[in-house]
């Protein structure tokens, strides 16, 4: 097959970028619920599937050094396929609790090997795409392509799962069993598709010299890289913003969904899988539009003028989800309240991802910028980690509620940070 051109690999590479992270940090959430999994075990591993995401920055270097990113990302596929195989297999079939030992292990492998296809893809992209006005018109189509992806593996499949519980009267395992499969399928295809379709690059020069004289330049370049970061003005208000400003929105992350689905005696809301799919894929589409918002704003105004007021409407909203617990509408309520929480996240994480690209310096762009999303990882980790034991012992009308106060402090950190300069 003849290599084709980015119109064509550039949404494909991204949606199969976006999809295992869609399995692994939402899907999950969604399937351990369903198998009876407790506040507790969700809000703990399922946080802890995020931690790859949190380290990559430090085997990313490995990427470079060692074959092709174009073999990397097509490997990648291959492996993330094969674990959704053994999913497909294994669900509905096995013990529950078998399931539960294959599915963490196979989550983790999953959550690794799609945090370092994330670097891979990244790097291909700008080694694919040479031309920087090439390379900016397509942001916009593969941040398209990803949020597809979330849209198809956190809504789409749910929501089908949902319709063949309660349509057809499939068991909810044997509906996952179908949704893994389907992911299987759609990830060999796209390995097999890249093997062909994706044009070879010319890799980045790689230092010169033995493999120990190879990883000594590569460490010291990272040592630079990390010191230089640390050098900016306000650098510990800085760290401090980025590790606790998504503190409110982490812990309701994780615990959304389950609230929409517990038992009216625990506080949820009951709803089904068909019905908590369909109104994720509605939310994210509302997620997609608060970010262009957000994006435009801040362009236009700046971050100065606009970091405070999107974060105002970004953390209002998480009182969407204190409404649906105190008063417990239905479903088409739940699902424009929770749409507008959406909306506001996207907003405020918008202007928020700005700020994190102001903080890295034209030198180190990748390395300054791989530092900073990494705090902002640790920073939705850990509180996630700890949402099913705070929502468990404080009930979802409380615990919504401390989850709004949580994101004050961070929203009072933007009064300190070096704004004139950003």
């Amino acid at each position: 097959m003849k290599a084709l051109k980015p119109a064509i690999f550039v949404p494909t590479l991204y949606f199969l970028e976006g999809l295992p992270y869609a399995l692994v940090v939402m899907a999950s959430v969604i399937f351990y619920k369903n198998l009876g999994q407790s506040l507790e075990f969700i809000g703990q591993v399922t946080s802890g599937f995020y931690l790859p995401w949190v380290l990559k920055f430090a085997w990313a270097p490995m990427v470079d050094l060692f074959g092709t990113k174009r073999g990397w990302v097509i490997s990648a596929q291959v492996v993330f396929s094969v674990v959704c195989l053994v999913f497909a297999l294994t669900v509905g079939t096995l013990p529950k609790d078998t399931v539960i030992q294959i599915t963490v292990a196979g989550f983790w492998l999953m959550a690794f090997v799609s945090a370092t296809q994330d670097v891979s893809i990244d790097g291909y992209y700008l080694e694919a795409l040479t031309n920087k006005e090439e390379q900016s018109y397509f942001v916009g189509i593969r941040s398209a392509a990803y949020k597809m992806a979330i849209l198809f593996g956190s809504g789409l499949l749910v929501y089908m799962i949902g319709v063949l519980q309660t349509s057809r009267g499939l068991p909810v395992a044997a509906g996952w069993a179908i949704a893994f499969g389907i992911c299987s399928a759609i990830a060999l295809a796209a390995a097999v598709f890249h093997f062909f379709a994706l044009p070879k690059t010319a890799p980045a020069a790689k230092p010169e010299g033995d493999e120990s004289e190879v990883a000594g330049a590569s460490l010291k370049g990272f040592l630079i890289i990390f010191r230089t970061f640390f050098e900016q003005e306000k650098i510990l208000w800085i760290v401090i913003y980025i590790l606790i400003f998504r503190l409110g929105d982490a812990f309701v992350l994780k615990m959304a969904n389950p609230f929409l689905m517990d038992l009216p005696a625990k506080g949820g809301l009951a709803l089904g899988n068909d019905v908590v799919g369909l109104i994720s894929s509605i939310g994210i589409v509302a997620l997609l539009l608060g970010g262009l918002l957000g994006g435009f704003v801040v362009s236009k105004y700046g971050l100065k003028r606009t970091l405070m007021p999107t974060a105002i409407f970004q953390n209002l909203s998480i009182l969407s989800y204190l409404f649906l617990a105190q008063y417990r509408p239905g479903p088409v309520v739940v699902g424009v309240f929770n749409s507008i929480e959406q909306f506001g996240y996207g907003l405020g994480t918008a202007a928020y991802t700005v700020f994190l690209m102001s903080t890295v310096k034209n030198k180190y762009k990748g390395g300054h910028y791989a530092i900073a999303t990494a705090f902002m990882a640790f920073g939705i980790l850990l509180p996630g980690y700890f949402s099913g034991n705070l929502a468990a012992m404080l009930g979802y009308k409380t615990f919504f509620l401390v989850s709004f106060l949580a994101a004050i402090p961070g929203m009072m950190t933007i009064l300190l940070l070096p704004l004139e300069d950003k």
